[in-house]
C-alpha cells in the first residue's frame, strides 16, 4: 500500500494492537507542523500560532464527527495515552459520589489497575464483571446503582467487542451510575459500536488509530460537575491571584482545558486530525483486504492441532499459544524472519494468567497496512516451525 511506502518487502508488522503503523499523510502532517508553523497553541498572536490553533480545533471537531457526537454534549481533550486519560479522570472524582467501582475480567491493566487504586482511595468495594465469549456483559446480572463502571469496548487479546455497550450505558445511567469506556482497541476498526454512545467519557489512544503517540478523552460537559481539579498548571486558568485562580474550563467553550495542563503536543494533535481523515476515507476494498487477511490467518491457525487459539472467530487481533513451544522463543524465531509480533500477557495479567491460567501467548494484530503477501509469508514460516 503506497501510504506505507516505507514498509520494506519482507517486513511483516503484526503488532497494530500495540501501535498501528502511520500512513505517510500523518507523518507529513507532523513534519509540516515542525517546518511550517512550529508554535505554542492558545498562547500567541502571530500567524504560526493562529495556524496551529486552527488545525488543533479542526482535530477536536473531527474526533466528535468520527463518533457522531455533538459538541453541545461532549468536549475533546488530549493527553498522553489511554492509561493517562483514565487515571486523570478517576483521580479527580469528588468523594462520596460512588458506592462501588466496577470493571470486567478481560480488561487491559489501564482500567484494571486504576479501578483497583480508586476503590482503595475511596474506601469502596470493587466488583469484577464476567465477560461472555462474544464480549458482552450480562447487564441483568449486575446492580449499577451509584457505581463507577470502567470497561473496554474491545479486547486487546482477541478483539471481542462489547456488543451491548449501548444497553450497558443506558442501564448504568438509569441506576444513577457513571460509565467510562476504554475505546483504545475499537476506534480504529470497530468505531461503529461507539458511535452515538452516550458514555460519560471515552478514553483512547491516537497511536492505535494510525496517529502519533497521543491520548484522547471525549467527555460529557456535565461530567465536570463531579470532578475536583487537582492536576493543574499552565493553560488551564484565565487568571491567578496570590491564593486563588479562575479555571478556563468554567467557560463552555474551554471545557477541554480541564484535562490539558501545560504545553500540549500540538504537532501530534494536528497529525491525529490527519489520521482521522485517513481512517474515514478507507474504502470497502481496504476493509475487505483486512477482513480477508484476518480470516486466512485465523483459518490456518485453527487447522493446526498444536495451536490453541484464544479467538472464537476471525479478527484483526488473534492470540494463541502452541503446545510444547515457548511463545517468547516463537516470537524471536519469527523476528529472525522479519515477522514482528507481540508475546506475553499483553497487560492483561489477571485474566490470562490468574483466571484462564494460560502460558504466555503470541498475538498477531493486523491493520490496513497488511498485504496478502504478509499473511502468506507468516503462514509459510509458521508451517515450517510447526512441522
Amino acid at each position: 500500500m503506497e501510504d506505507f511506502d516505507y514498509l520494506r518487502d519482507g517486513d511483516v508488522y503484526l503488532d497494530s494492537a500495540c501501535q498501528s503503523l502511520r500512513p505517510r499523510q500523518v507523518i507529513d502532517a507532523l513534519n509540516r507542523y515542525y517546518t511550517e508553523h512550529n508554535s505554542c497553541g492558545e498562547r500567541v498572536k502571530y500567524a504560526w500560532g493562529r495556524r496551529t490553533d486552527e488545525l488543533v480545533e479542526d482535530t477536536r471537531t473531527a474526533v466528535l464527527k468520527y463518533l457522531k457526537l455533538k459538541s453541545r454534549d461532549y468536549f475533546v481533550s488530549f493527553t498522553l495515552n489511554t492509561t493517562y486519560g483514565i487515571n486523570l479522570i478517576l483521580s479527580q472524582f469528588k468523594p462520596g459520589i460512588f458506592k462501588k467501582v466496577m470493571t470486567s475480567e478481560i480488561e487491559h491493566n489501564s482500567p484494571f489497575l486504576s479501578t483497583m487504586t480508586f476503590a482503595k482511595r475511596m474506601n469502596i468495594p470493587r466488583e469484577i464483571m464476567r465477560r461472555e465469549r462474544d464480549g458482552s456483559i450480562d447487564i441483568d446480572a449486575y446492580d449499577f446503582k451509584k457505581a463507577l463502571v470502567v470497561v473496554n469496548s474491545a479486547s486487546n487479546i482477541d478483539g471481542r467487542k462489547l456488543i451491548n455497550v449501548k444497553d450497558l450505558v443506558k442501564k448504568v445511567h438509569k441506576q444513577g451510575g457513571i460509565i467510562i469506556i476504554d475505546g483504545a482497541q475499537a476506534l480504529a476498526h470497530s468505531s461503529d459500536i461507539l458511535e452515538k454512545t452516550e458514555a460519560d467519557a471515552i478514553c483512547s489512544s491516537a497511536h492505535k488509530m494510525y496517529g502519533p503517540s497521543l491520548g484522547v478523552i471525549i467527555a460529557r460537559h456535565d461530567l465536570l460537575d463531579k470532578l475536583e481539579t487537582s492536576f493543574i498548571g499552565g493553560g488551564m486558568v484565565d487568571d491567578v491571584d496570590a491564593d486563588s485562580y479562575i479555571l478556563s474550563s468554567e467557560s463552555p467553550n474551554h471545557r477541554y482545558t480541564k484535562f490539558e495542563s501545560g504545553l500540549q503536543a500540538w504537532g501530534e494533535i494536528i497529525a491525529f486530525g490527519e489520521a482521522l481523515k485517513w481512517l474515514s476515507s478507507r474504502t470497502k476494498s481496504d476493509k475487505n483486504n483486512l477482513e480477508r487477511c484476518s480470516q486466512k490467518l485465523f483459518d490456518f491457525l485453527k487447522e493446526q492441532p498444536r495451536v490453541k487459539l484464544i479467538n472464537d472467530i476471525a479478527n484483526p487481533t488473534i492470540s494463541f499459544y502452541i503446545d510444547g513451544l515457548d511463545s517468547h522463543m516463537l516470537g524471536q524465531a519469527l523476528s529472525n524472519e522479519g515477522i514482528m509480533a507481540r508475546t506475553g500477557y499483553f497487560c492483561v495479567h489477571y485474566y490470562l494468567d490468574h483466571v484462564m491460567h494460560y502460558p504466555p501467548l503470541i498475538r498477531f494484530s493486523m491493520g490496513y497496512h497488511i498485504r496478502p503477501a504478509d499473511i502468506d509469508k507468516t503462514i509459510k514460516i509458521l508451517g515450517r516451525i510447526l512441522s
